[in-house]
């Protein structure tokens, strides 16, 4: 008679065991690795949107007019925009409501826009005041361009300009602008005129999710070097403790 053998319960017990022991360590390491490549791209989100942010900063600042860029409010920075700069033919003595310029390589755009001649040696609160001083740096607001030959700008009213640029330099710049810490985010305020408060403009975020200190120090120009304007944030992850801190350096161009 021939006898059947086959397992007894202690092995099966055994291999079951053995089973669930290479069950756990497979769904470990696939978590594990699921979990590492979830925080791998969580950390390239965060480093992009770090880029991201910083160039859009760098860039609107650096088309700043270097002597009105000014701190303001609680660690905000001011400034004015140039919407476009060009060479004049000849400043009136006098007051005066149009000025001949050499043609824009691209005409100036924008609402409230004014002409900025020069300026050193004049406190950056001479281009924030409002009505505007006469003479002095800053114009009143443009009526008009004729970007023909010879080109002409009409302003709403006459102005006398206070200095002559060495090198005929003219630039026309736009509504003034606000970048503010507040509360995790850095807001930008826009669309404000000069001689309003900065909360009297739009405002749009420009970065959220900020932990720690976020930063905006202003060092002023000179004849011999640029504006600087030094920034940091941290950027905050959702999904983790892990954050992004972010310094950076803007020279402003500084042209009289």
């Amino acid at each position: 008679m021939v006898r059947n053998r086959g397992f007894t319960l202690v092995e099966l017990i055994m291999v079951i065991v053995l089973l669930a022991i290479v069950a756990t360590i497979s769904v470990q390491f696939v978590a594990l690795s699921t979990q590492g490549a979830i925080d791998t791209g969580e950390r390239q989100q965060r480093a992009l949107k770090a880029v991201v942010v910083s160039e859009q900063i760098t860039r609107m600042l650096r088309e700043a007019f270097p002597l009105s860029v000014r701190p303001v409010g609680s660690g905000c920075i001011e400034w004015l925009p140039i919407a476009g700069a060009t060479t004049y033919v000849a400043l009136p003595a006098g007051n005066a409501t149009t000025l001949e310029v050499i043609p824009f390589r691209r005409e100036p755009s924008g609402s409230a826009l004014r002409i900025i001649v020069y300026g050193y040696g004049t406190p950056t609160s001479d281009f924030y005041t409002s009505p505007v001083s006469s003479p002095g740096p800053i114009s009143p607001e443009i009526d008009a361009i004729d970007n023909a030959f010879p080109a002409e700008i009409e302003l709403v009213s006459d102005h006398r300009f206070r200095e002559r640029s060495p090198s005929r330099r003219l630039f026309v710049v736009g509504q003034p602008q606000t970048l503010c810490p507040e509360a995790g985010q850095i807001a930008l305020y826009r669309q404000y005129d000069i001689g309003q408060p900065y909360t009297a403009g739009r405002r749009d975020v420009l970065t959220a999710n900020l932990v720690g200190t976020t930063s905006f120090t202003y060092t002023p120009p000179s004849l011999r070097r640029a504006a600087v304007v030094s920034f940091s944030f941290e950027l905050d992850s959702a999904q983790s403790n892990e954050t992004l801190k972010v310094t950076q350096e803007v020279q402003i161009r500084n042209v009289p």
